[in-house]
């Protein structure tokens, strides 16, 4: 399969998984439903060559012996779209155990971009998500960058963004480290950074779509965040402005 440096990233993260799970195969077939046509019935052998997968669903549910479920794709090189799940063993917040997260990848184009939001919505209700986001690659490269700490990770946040702390400073696991350019929200990361609040953000409910169990999925700005691009900038600002409590700043 073919390195594209354009894509989108997609990353939730959720509660771990117990034995029986069935999250790892809903996530798959969820993201198969928000993309007509979708089959992730491939997978990538040690030499990198793609592989067929006859019995996809009862590979994906017997996991990975380290947690999580193993890597699933496209076959379609102009358009490749990847998923895999991990058992992370850090914590979401402070005193938390591991938790799982779940990353896809879909091409910075004009299918990548149209269906980001559905991909993003139905991994995150499938995942029972606490929260989560889509963004170029190239500009989450660079968000990570906010996250900070005088001793393990100092030094100053790109182009004016506020410092964000590390997960153990953070309250709880609802609470979402970061922003990016659509925000997957639980019921409970809404309640929990105060969204939606009418009165102040009619700009962001203009673009945000509610999922069934109460969440949203929220974009920041029309086309995917360019942080070259001044109006970006300003727009991501503003976000945190809003809610302090993203990246444990709000104690």
């Amino acid at each position: 399969m073919a390195v594209h440096s354009d894509k989108l990233s997609i990353i939730v993260k959720a509660p771990a998984l117990v034995s029986g799970d069935a999250r790892p195969l809903a996530i798959v077939h969820g993201m198969e439903r928000a993309l007509p046509g979708l089959r992730l019935g491939w997978t990538l052998s040690e030499k990198g060559d793609i592989v067929a997968l006859p019995g996809r669903d009862e590979w994906v549910a017997a996991g990975r012996p380290d947690g999580g479920f193993p890597f699933v794709c496209n076959d379609d090189d102009n358009c490749p779209m990847t998923l895999f799940g991990l058992e992370s063993p850090n914590g979401l917040y402070a005193g938390g155990g591991p938790h799982f997260e779940v990353h896809a990848a879909l091409p910075l184009d004009a299918v990548g971009i149209a269906s980001a939001a559905d991909v993003l919505k139905e991994i995150g209700e499938a995942a029972h998500a606490f929260w989560g986001d889509a963004t170029p690659l190239r500009v989450g490269a660079e968000i990570s960058r906010q996250t900070l700490d005088p001793v393990r990770k100092p030094g100053s946040p790109p182009r004016g963004l506020p410092a964000l702390r590390f997960p153990d400073y953070i309250r709880a696991p609802e609470i979402p480290h970061r922003l990016g350019w659509l925000n997957y929200w639980s019921a409970a990361a809404s309640r929990a950074i105060g969204f939606p609040d009418p009165a102040r953000d009619a700009d962001l409910l203009s673009r945000a779509r509610s999922t069934a169990t109460g969440g949203w999925v929220v974009q920041l700005t029309d086309a995917p965040l360019d942080l070259d691009n001044p109006a970006h900038l300003d727009a991501l600002k503003r976000a945190y402005e809003r809610f302090l409590e993203i990246g444990g700043r709000g104690h």
